[in-house]
């Protein structure tokens, strides 16, 4: 080889397919060298499975969240900073670490539920206690409360208007931008988006 040497201890490599026995563990050797087949790793922050499924991606991601939340909840329980500026501290850092890469995500029902699940958690922790009408006790906020309070979009619209905003993107690329055709066809005119 000419200037790229591979370290065989190192490198692995893994099959991505629907197909069920895609994930088989074979060694390929070339060259002498073995080289491994993994599951599953980690490329930057996010995690890639061999059958490609986005759940231990949004787990990953969630318990990410979680610690980003507990390494500010200091900062959020501060009698200094009013609700709404708390609100503004979840949206732009806690959210921002939950929701990175939530483009390519395809979200099922139980997995749109734990991402409800996990904001309701920290926004009831922001917004606090109630006092009841009835019997005067405080208690935790109910959903409909919550939503009346926090004006935005929930995290799953937020993931979905992420994901048509890039499939708009991707759509408009056009085919010599890297874009492999999954987009469809145009039959045959060309569109530039604009009314």
């Amino acid at each position: 080889m000419i200037g790229l040497e591979v370290n065989a201890d190192k490198t692995k490599y893994m099959v991505m397919s629907r197909d069920q026995n895609a994930g088989r563990i074979y060694s390929v050797k070339i060259d002498n060298c073995n080289f491994e087949s993994v599951e599953k790793f980690k490329y930057l922050v996010t995690i890639l499975t061999y059958q490609n499924y986005i759940a231990e991606e949004i787990k990953s991601r969630l318990k990410s969240g979680n610690a980003c939340y507990h390494s500010v909840q200091t900062l959020l329980y501060s009698s200094f900073l009013s609700k709404n500026l708390n609100i503004k501290i979840f949206r732009t850092i806690i959210l921002f670490v939950v929701l990175n890469g939530c483009e390519t995500w395809s979200l099922t029902l139980q997995e749109g539920r734990k991402q409800r699940l996990f904001e309701n958690m920290v926004l009831k922790n922001i917004l606090g206690p109630r006092k009841d009408e009835v019997t005067g006790e405080l208690r935790r906020l109910y959903k409909v409360e919550l939503n009346a309070l926090y004006s935005s979009p929930n995290i799953v619209r937020v993931i979905k208007s992420r994901r048509m905003r890039f499939a708009g993107h991707m759509a408009r690329m056009g085919k010599g931008m890297g874009c492999k055709g999954s987009w469809g066809e145009t039959g045959g005119k060309e569109t530039t988006g604009e009314t």
